[in-house]
């Protein structure tokens, strides 16, 4: 599990539209939020990266100028995941490999229904700082219980203005 005030893992995985997105290539203001979400089937994700969707300037306001939301599907479910939900400003990566998810220490499911991949991770959102340490993570284990974005954007302004250190490093 990367911890706070250390380097996040490596992250390279292509995107809808084309291109890749990086890491290690982020230029943020203040800040790099990554959100992993389970993939194209699960209907909590389609309503948590709407609403980040809906919130891309709130978070750039607040220095997050570098935003991806990236799942495991592949190429033709992430663009299905674009059209059906709808999204217009979030970058949307796909490809993230079993690896990866392992080396962000997001839980990973078995699929149980027909619609769903043999294997997906669970949800998480790491916020990083623009050195690439890992300032805040939120991990589930479960599609449920995620944090509120418009809070997680309060929480990054009040960072700002306070200069709060990352905690959790021990």
């Amino acid at each position: 599990m990367p911890k706070p005030r250390q380097p996040a893992p490596p992250l390279d995985v292509e995107l809808v539209g084309g291109g890749r997105w990086v890491l290690a290539e982020q230029n943020p203001d203040r800040w790099t939020v990554i959100v992993f979400y389970r993939g194209v089937h699960c209907n909590l994700c389609q309503a948590y990266i709407g609403e980040l969707d809906r919130l891309i300037d709130d978070f750039a306001a607040v220095g997050a100028t570098s935003v991806l939301a990236v799942s495991g599907n592949d190429e033709a479910d992430a663009k299905r995941a674009v059209q059906e939900w709808g999204l217009k400003n979030v970058t949307i990566g796909y490809g993230h490999t079993l690896d990866s998810m392992r080396a962000w220490g997001l839980y990973l499911s078995k699929g149980i229904r027909d619609n769903q991949p043999d294997a997906y991770n669970e949800p998480g959102l790491f916020i990083l700082k623009p050195d690439g340490t890992v300032y805040a993570s939120v991990v589930g284990t479960m599609p449920f219980m995620r944090p509120p974005l418009t809070d997680v954007v309060e929480t990054l302004r009040w960072v700002n203005d306070n200069d709060y250190p990352a905690r959790g490093e021990l």
